[in-house]
């Protein structure tokens, strides 16, 4: 007789993949928000994705190691914990007006979020039979744009819309008296995005605490050094977490200068810029949705392959060109991305059975490329004076990835 699964907790969870994208996505924002609001270079705002997807990098593998002793409910009360905490931060740092308070509550917030996704990620490949694993992420995680585009909306109404139309040079003539109340009125906005946001998320955790979630699937008492020795001589998987770093950073940094892309392009301000960045968010869930519906047709692993190519082609037209064509290509390019995490994710984990809890961990971790990868675009467009040249970043970066998705298509193949 075949296994039978509960529904109820692949519900829940999943709902927290709309509540991740929802924090990913607004915090994007910030770097526009905080652009303007201190006068800061591409290079200095980059420090908020540096904060906030390092803490991925830092607590992916404690977490891995706190679910693997004790559970996925665990774990993600653990998660939805700290980012509830981390959003409440908020609160001080607008008081302080300090920059790396900013930064602080960030990192407490994304730590959260990287013991949900390390949780999460594992616990639905392991909820239904392997054959179907990569297809079933990719459905979970088509919820995540969802939670995208909400913070996004949420920004451009909570955040974007209360920034002082006072630009960098007005900003440096003015008495520090007056810059100051200007950036309260700001930061303050920026505040109760998230403050709000917390609210939300103590009563989720309230919910899940009370719901009963199965024992886990997969449960290994084995010695962690084992589990470590056979995933680096695991050649998918190693290239995997290489293919996934990447990607992070290609899409951290597509999305990041996404607003300011178009503001220059377009001759926008802030405000106007974010309804483009939502619309590539709309192409983004819209895509994944049919790309989890092709892969009953198409191997994961060709459609990768030719997205990646594709991503590159549009990366040059944004890097080298520029008005409503560059602005368009930007657009398109969310498309091609909108297969690549889950789909290298269920693609790396293929086959590793009881070391998918710190295997899937690894992967979590590579998410630091949204941190490193993103700063070096900011540095590329400071030192080049063109936010279009930077883009050139995410261009090698999606070359990576069409490398890692022919590997695995030829593998099939063979």
């Amino acid at each position: 007789m075949a296994k039978r699964y509960s529904m109820i907790p692949v519900v829940l969870v999943t709902s927290l993949f709309f509540l991740w994208g929802l924090a990913n996505n607004m915090t994007d924002t910030l770097l526009a928000a905080f652009k303007k609001i201190m006068s800061m270079t591409d290079a200095q705002t980059s420090l908020i994705q540096m904060s906030f997807y390092g803490a991925y990098f830092v607590l992916a593998l404690p977490a891995a190691l706190y679910i693997r002793r004790y559970s996925y409910k665990s774990g993600i009360l653990l998660g939805v914990g700290l980012f509830t905490a981390g959003a409440l931060l908020f609160y001080p740092a607008s008081r302080t007006m300090d920059y790396a308070h900013f930064l602080i509550a960030l990192f407490v917030l994304a730590g959260g979020l990287s013991i949900l996704e390390t949780a999460a990620n594992p616990y639905i490949l392991s909820l239904g039979p392997a054959q179907t694993a990569t297809r079933r992420l990719n459905i979970a995680q088509s919820f995540n744009p969802i939670g995208s585009i909400t913070g996004v909306v949420l920004s451009k109404f909570i955040i974007l819309s209360a920034l002082n139309r006072a630009g960098h040079e007005e900003r440096a003539g003015m008495d520090s008296a007056a810059l100051k109340q200007i950036q309260s009125v700001e930061l303050g906005a920026v505040m109760q995005a998230y403050v709000g946001l917390a609210i939300v998320l103590a009563a989720v955790w309230l919910l899940i605490r009370l719901v009963k979630m199965p024992t886990d699937t997969d449960t290994d008492k084995r010695d962690i050094g084992q589990a470590f020795s056979k995933l680096f001589r695991n050649r998918n998987y190693v290239t995997g977490v290489i293919a996934q770093f990447f990607y992070v950073g290609a899409q951290i940094g597509v999305w990041s200068f996404t607003i300011r892309y178009v503001m220059q392009e377009l001759q926008l301000d802030e405000g106007g810029a974010s309804d483009y960045y939502i619309a590539s968010l709309v192409v983004f869930m819209v895509c994944r949705f049919i790309a989890a519906g092709l892969m009953r047709y198409v191997r994961p692993a060709r459609l990768l392959t030719v997205l990646s190519v594709l991503a590159i082609l549009l990366a040059l037209i944004v890097a080298l060109g520029g008005g409503h064509a560059g602005v368009y290509a930007l657009i398109a390019i969310s498309g091609c991305m909108s297969l690549m995490f889950p789909t290298i994710y269920g693609l790396a984990c293929d086959g590793l059975g009881s070391d998918r809890k710190i295997g899937g961990a690894g992967l979590i971790m590579a998410i630091l490329g949204g941190a490193v990868l993103t700063y070096v675009q900011g540095l590329l467009s400071d030192a080049t004076n063109s936010i279009n040249l930077s883009y050139l970043v995410p261009l090698c970066c999606f070359a990576v990835v069409a490398v890692y998705g022919f590997s695995r298509w030829r593998a099939v193949q063979i």
